[in-house]
């Protein structure tokens, strides 16, 4: 699905004539938050997750947060409903054996930096991966879902989308209304130029929520494969602008670009065509790391993926974050304090 236009511009006709839906859903969100029950994995709980519909950066920063935890010594395991894919699970994710159609494709991608789970239902995974021998959850998305008891939530926010017109689904891209999901959080991380103040909309609700600022800096090896020659760039996340301003930020020369609805499944068809394009324009086929796992495997050889890792602009304010959670919830073996080099 694109997100409609209107979603991000000042709030006008179509987010009025929408706003009685808009209250419906955020009254049953209100409702099933407050009739929940949360229930204890048995192990920490590190929930990834933001308050609008689509892409914001979730996956980098969950590739972050692993990072961090096995630098500490925890062996730490990747859960997500496994959006996209045709099992619900719980099962562990075999590379070797899964794609995309079958655990979506964040889960696929993940799996290459740690152990990674999906199950439909997130308290089932959590309790399979920790049998599984997990010491501790990185959880991809499922911050509005209630089952599963968070110890730690980090809402993720594009810097240059915000939260759009403020409004909830359907007037606007909002899951919940801003206040409401600030109030369950532990942390924010704004990734990129925060160009529509959403840092001052969250210092003004949520005063006391540290707030973290980061950026995705992108493989420069791979430009540098790629040198002078001309690049078609496609992708099918929540933002493809996202991706092609990256990719002219690198220096490279887009002589044309093709979004895709985010989680787009491809056909070999529409990747033959793309590739028939590229040899028209001798231009270089170049997509996402998370659009490049759900090609066809026939296919994958002859397009690039451009790999991106976050960075954040102090590199200790995660660290700080999770040495909070970690004083209360002591994991064996593992290392609270990890210094900052």
């Amino acid at each position: 699905m694109k997100a409609p236009g209107f979603w991000y511009r000042p709030p006008g006709l179509a987010a009025a004539l929408l706003s009685p839906l808009a209250g419906l859903y955020a009254l049953a969100g209100r409702r099933r938050q407050a009739k929940a029950a949360p229930q204890d994995a048995g192990i920490p709980v590190l929930c990834i997750g933001n308050l609008v519909a689509g892409g914001a950066g979730k996956t980098p920063l969950a590739q972050a947060v692993m990072r961090s935890l096995q630098a500490r010594g925890i062996q730490a395991h990747y859960l997500s409903r496994g959006y996209g894919g045709r099992l619900t699970g719980p099962l562990r994710v075999d590379p070797a054996r899964h794609g995309a159609a079958d655990v979506g494709d964040e889960p696929l991608l993940l799996s290459r930096s740690g152990p990674a789970w999906i199950s439909a239902d997130r308290l089932a995974g959590a309790r399979a991966a920790r049998d599984g021998g997990a010491q501790a959850l990185v959880m991809d998305d499922g911050f509005q879902n209630p089952a599963l008891a968070k110890d730690l939530s980090l809402l993720v926010v594009d810097g240059g989308a915000g939260f759009g017109n403020g409004q909830v689904i359907p007037a606007g891209p909002l899951r919940e209304p801003l206040a409401a999901g600030l109030a369950r959080a532990h942390g924010v991380v704004i990734v990129g130029q925060d160009r529509l103040g959403a840092a001052a909309q969250v210092a003004r609700l949520a005063p006391a929520l540290p707030i973290l600022t980061a950026r995705l800096r992108p493989d420069s090896t791979v430009a540098a494969s790629i040198g002078g020659r001309p690049v078609l760039a496609f992708a099918g996340i929540g933002r493809p602008s996202k991706f092609f301003d990256t990719c002219r930020e690198l220096g490279l020369t887009l002589t044309e670009t093709v979004p895709f609805p985010d989680h787009h499944p491809y056909t070999g068809a529409e990747i033959t065509r793309l590739l028939g394009r590229a040899g028209a324009l001798s231009a270089v086929p170049l997509t996402t790391e998370k659009d490049w796992v759900r090609l066809p495997a026939g296919h994958q050889g002859a397009i690039k993926a451009l790999p991106v890792v976050l960075d954040f602009d102090d590199p200790g304010a995660l660290e700080r974050v999770l040495d909070t959670l970690f004083r209360g919830h002591p994991v064996p073996g593992m290392v609270i304090e990890k210094p900052v080099h």
